[in-house]
């Protein structure tokens, strides 16, 4: 398998930073700047004012040297904000254009690419953010994610795709990267192969993906991602950009079954073509031992290497605090073998620490969330995203400042799903509560609202799509939550029990709202 030498993209950075100009002086208008600068894995905020950039963590793992350079850089040009994104990727926000192109550029002396952060092209890889350290997983699939990344960006300059690719890698039945409904999934099966799914998607049009292979060697992966590409450019829509998802497919193609077909025949062509896409990869071995400090709590997973730990941090919203991101970089850059892993669900996870080192990044990161309602899954909202209807994050945080008013017992609520708009970047359509932002008509007219979705289930083998109820006004929802919470409480159960046995509780319960 070729590699891409980051410093190659280098060649590529002053068309941006002349077309960055060129919309700041006004002489490029935004769609066309939207249209050029996603190759580039940026954007421009919402008002046009300043500019997000999305650094790729190639399947969610953030070495120290990575988390080094992104720490450098928010001190160096003054970062006013970051976040963790629901594709494992750290979104610098609120930038001007000479700190934009000059972080652009310095990240790939770091191994950071942002080229094809955005736009029609393969996506940051996904993976299950503790592969290699994770207790009961089937097998570490972080080597093959990793490599798959590297495969992937082959494909930025190749023949241009109806949209974009996202690819996934789960390591067990949680499924949390939901590679069995990504535009192309590996999951691990107990024999250490995978299964593979294919045109599956959140968002308009959701799907769970085909089953198009079973028992896949992983030394075989890149045939199929090549299958994947090959196959996206024959039966992907080129005249209809709402419809050009890979999840369309199924559709167009006559149903899963023709799709798996169409697939087969793509990735036939592929193995007999001859070219060389065997891959050899191995997991890294985690050397490190524990120092007899034992640590616990609510934050602490063990691992499945005897005496270290893993340590969760999860800024509300995904946003972590600035200072606290590079106080535990600095803390970072001293544990040998310690690294941070970013989750779907914007969670960080601090890996492979001692007992001493665990409770440093205990303390560390103890601005994070409370409770598992505080982990709730956000994306960055219509205040900062082009597309964006509703502020998403100002939803959270004013649902977050009702529930600990009330003074809910942890578990009470579940970890919600907002998002802005019907894309699912927040996966709203697969979480046991879903938001997604929207409009309701009081009196005949449009007042800011959040649709109300239940019951869905990401975990593979019991997929669903969640029930939409229906609209609900942004101002009512944190009343709703909190009375939501209070019902179950008294209960005395957690959320997940009492909605079994009450399973038409929460739509009882938000008719008033919804009414």
């Amino acid at each position: 398998m070729k590699t891409i030498d980051p410093q190659s993209w280098k060649q590529d950075l002053p068309a941006f930073r002349e077309k960055t100009a060129a919309f700041y002086a006004g002489t490029l208008d935004k769609a066309a700047y939207k249209g050029f600068s996603g190759l580039y894995g940026s954007y421009a905020q919402k008002g046009g004012s300043a500019s997000m950039l999305r650094l790729r963590m190639t399947a969610g793992r953030v070495t120290p040297e990575k988390l080094a350079f992104t720490a450098k850089a928010i001190r160096t040009y003054g970062v006013p904000r970051a976040h963790f994104t629901t594709c494992q990727s750290i979104q610098l926000h609120d930038l001007e254009q000479n700190s934009l192109c000059a972080i652009m550029e310095e990240a790939l002396d770091c191994g950071i690419v942002t080229m094809g952060g955005g736009g029609d092209f393969p996506r940051n890889v996904m993976c299950s953010p503790l592969s290699g350290v994770e207790v009961g997983e089937y097998f570490d699939v972080m080597p093959w994610a990793e490599a798959a990344g590297e495969y992937l960006m082959s494909f930025i300059k190749a023949e241009k795709m109806p949209r974009k690719l996202k690819v996934g890698f789960s390591n067990s039945p949680e499924n949390v990267t939901h590679a069995t409904y990504r535009d192309l999934g590996f999951a691990a099966r107990p024999d250490g192969m995978f299964d593979v799914y294919s045109a599956g998607g959140l968002g308009n049009n959701p799907r769970f993906g085909v089953l198009v292979a079973e028992g896949v060697a992983p030394e075989k992966i890149l045939y199929y991602i090549k299958a994947m590409w090959l196959t996206f450019r024959a039966y992907g829509n080129y005249e209809n950009r709402g419809k050009a998802r890979t999840r369309y497919m199924q559709e167009a193609l006559g149903g899963a079954a023709a799709y798996a077909k169409a697939y087969g025949v793509k990735l036939a062509e592929v193995f007999a073509s001859g070219e060389e896409l065997d891959l050899t990869a191995a997991p890294r071995p985690v050397e490190k031992t524990g120092d007899g400090i034992v640590v616990g709590g609510p934050r602490v997973i063990p691992q499945k290497q005897a005496g270290l730990y893993t340590v969760a941090w999860h800024p509300i919203g995904g946003q972590p605090n600035l200072e606290t991101l590079c106080a535990v970089s600095d803390a970072l850059g001293k544990m040998p073998d310690a690294e941070m892993r970013l989750a779907p669900d914007e969670t960080a996870y601090l890996i492979n620490l001692n007992g001493e080192e665990a409770e440093k990044m205990l303390a560390l990161t103890a601005d994070g969330a409370k409770s598992l309602f505080e982990t709730s899954v956000c994306c960055i909202g219509g205040a900062t995203c082009q597309v964006g209807t509703r502020d998403s994050q100002a939803l959270l945080a004013a649902c977050v400042a009702a529930v600990r008013a009330a003074e809910l017992p942890d578990g009470a609520l579940p970890q919600i799903h907002i998002s802005g708009c019907p894309s699912s970047c927040g996966t709203h359509q697969t979480g046991a509560l879903g938001l997604r932002g929207g409009v309701k008509l009081v009196d005949g007219k449009p007042q800011p609202a959040f649709v109300l979705y239940e019951s869905g289930d990401g975990r593979q083998g019991r997929e669903t799509m969640g029930r939409e109820l229906g609209p609900m006004l942004e101002t009512e929802i944190p009343g709703f939550l909190a009375q939501l919470g209070k019902t179950v409480a008294q209960s005395g159960e957690r959320f997940d029990a009492w909605v079994l046995k009450n399973p038409d509780g929460v739509e009882a319960l938000a008719a008033k709202y919804l009414n």
